[in-house]
Formats: structure tokens, sequence, C-alpha cells
């Protein structure tokens, strides 16, 4: 979800906006732990801000910072891509980033970024820019490593999401082509191997590191028809080997907006039947979860022991 429009948390209490009454009932509430302190002089109900993903903290944190700064800040790099909307892999930085063109230092929790921007790599947000979506990839791409690239990349260009996807492909690889200097191999890289049919960041984590483990590049997403007629849309397929692969999150069995009504019994008898009708199509199917993906050797046992082939020998780890 992107969070141009409006922040995550709908009540936020500012010290600096309460009258003395609303002023008392925060420091009660602060002291028993039902207000949360989420920026300088702000807080938000302990529950509601226990509620927010990673991600979604940090773009609350961004409008935060947004009405703090005198108009014209430039946001990107992760403060950019929360707002956005990206999903991205690893912590979430407590610090705010904002390019500028000066030479003007970080201070407090402000991070500045100092490298000149034209003016169609920025777009308009309130009283602020922020990078525009191609622009905040290569940015990430160009401080983080190649997956945590690949899925930046992968986020925004994301076909299937629901408002659609961020940033063409012609404007990823021109971003990347702007990009000079060390990075430049990697962040061209990154816009090299980036896909749109990553539907999650760990597909998307998958993905190279079945490439890193010597495996066959996949098809992805390839659609089958189950029996009763629906289509299942398989994450990783090798049509020269049978083979499905399907990265087992938990999400569609715990986030209520993913099981649509049904309960996590639901959703895991129904992600099963789902698996049994595929299995039964193809030679071999292979599933796996993040503590997969932690240890590369797990994923590599996994799919040899199904039958898939790797050019490369078991790692160590």
């Amino acid at each position: 979800m992107s969070w141009m429009i409006r922040p995550p948390l709908d009540v936020v209490v500012r010290r600096r906006e309460a009258d003395e009454a609303t002023a008392r009932l925060l420091d009660r509430a602060r002291r028993t732990g039902a207000a949360t302190p989420i920026a300088r002089g702000a807080y938000a109900a302990s529950e509601a801000w226990a509620r927010l993903n990673p991600r979604d903290a940090h773009a609350q944190r961004v409008w935060e910072a947004a009405a703090r700064l005198r108009p014209g800040a430039v946001f990107s790099h992760y403060a950019a891509a929360a707002v956005l909307g990206i999903d991205l892999i690893g912590s979430w930085p407590r610090s705010i980033d904002v390019t500028t063109g000066t030479s003007a230092g970080s201070s407090g929790v402000i991070r500045r970024h100092h490298r000149a921007l034209e003016a169609d790599e920025v777009m308009p947000w309130g009283d602020h820019f922020l990078t525009t979506p191609a622009r905040t990839v290569v940015d990430l791409a160009s401080i983080l490593p190649f997956v945590g690239g690949v899925v930046a990349a992968d986020q925004a260009l994301w076909q299937r999401r629901p408002s659609g996807a961020l940033c063409s492909r012609h404007e990823l690889e021109a971003a990347a082509s702007r990009y000079g200097g060390r990075t430049h191999a990697r962040v061209a890289a990154v816009a090299a191997f980036a896909t749109d049919l990553s539907d999650s960041v760990r597909e998307s984590e998958s993905r190279v590191l079945i490439e890193r483990l010597g495996f066959p590049v996949p098809t992805l997403q390839q659609r089958f028809v189950l029996p009763d007629g629906r289509h299942a849309f398989a994450d990783f397929w090798w049509p020269d080997h049978d083979h499905i692969g399907e990265f087992d999150g938990t999400g569609k069995y715990l986030d209520p907006r993913i099981r649509r009504g049904r309960t996590p019994e639901q959703a895991l008898i129904a992600e099963k039947d789902r698996g049994d009708a595929l299995r039964r199509q193809v030679r071999a199917l292979s599933r796996w979860r993040t503590p997969h993906l932690r240890s590369p050797r797990l994923l590599y046992d996994i799919l040899r022991a199904d039958g898939l082939p790797a050019t490369r020998p078991r790692p160590g780890r």
C-alpha cells in the first residue's frame, strides 16, 4: 500500500499541538504504557503502533519528519520506499533519508545524502518531494547488497500490485544508466536482474538464491488449471524438469487481509488442497519457507532432493 496520500495512523498526538488538557492525558498515557513515542514530540496509541509492520512504521516516521522540515525537502532511499509502498528485507533504519544538493550534514534523525537530482527524478509530495520509484530503487541498490536491491526493484516493477506497477522497466533502466561512480555496475546488475513477476519480497530473495546456487533459471508465475477449473500460479516452474517450486509464506495463513474471511485452519486446508492438485500434474513440487533462505544449504538440499539439477556444489552453510 502507498502512504503518499495519508499516513498509516489516523491519530497521532503531537505535544506542540496539544492543549493543556490533552497534554495531561498524554502524560498519563505515557506513564501507563498506553502511548508510545514514535518521533520527537509525537505519540501514538501503543496498540495501534504495535500493529504496524516495519515499513509502515517507517512511513509514519517520515510523515512526522515532513511535518517538521521546511518545505522543499526531498525524501529518498528508505524514506521514499516506505511512503511509496516498496517492501524490503532486513531492518528499517531509525533515521530518515533526505537527498540534497548542498553540503549540509546529517542532524538528529535526518540522514542527508549529497547528490544532485534532475527535475524528472523527483515527484511532488505535499510541501515536499519524493524521489521517483525508479530513482528510489537505484539509490537503494547503490547501498544494499545485491539481493536487497533486487527486492526493491522487483517491488517497484510488480505488475500485480493492486494500484499498478510503480515504474516501468524502461524507467528503471534509464535511472540505472544515470548512476555513475563505483556503484554503477552494481546498480546496473540489479536493473538487469529485476522482474515484474515476483509477488513478494521472499519470492525475489528466493530467485536470487536459486541463481546463486546454480539451479536453472525458472519461469515465474506459470499458470496451471486445477481440476475444479480454478487457475493456480506457481511461483517458480522449470518446464524442462517438470518441477514446481513455491515459497510458502505464513501471511496466507495469518494475515486477515490475505485470508479474506477464512480462518487460519481453512486457509491452511485450502493451500494443502491446492498443493496436492498441483503435485498431481507435475513430476515434483518443492516448497520452502523463510528459514531455508537464511541458510542457502537448506534450500539447495530441498531442490536437489526433489530432483532439480544444479551446476554448483552444495554450499558449506
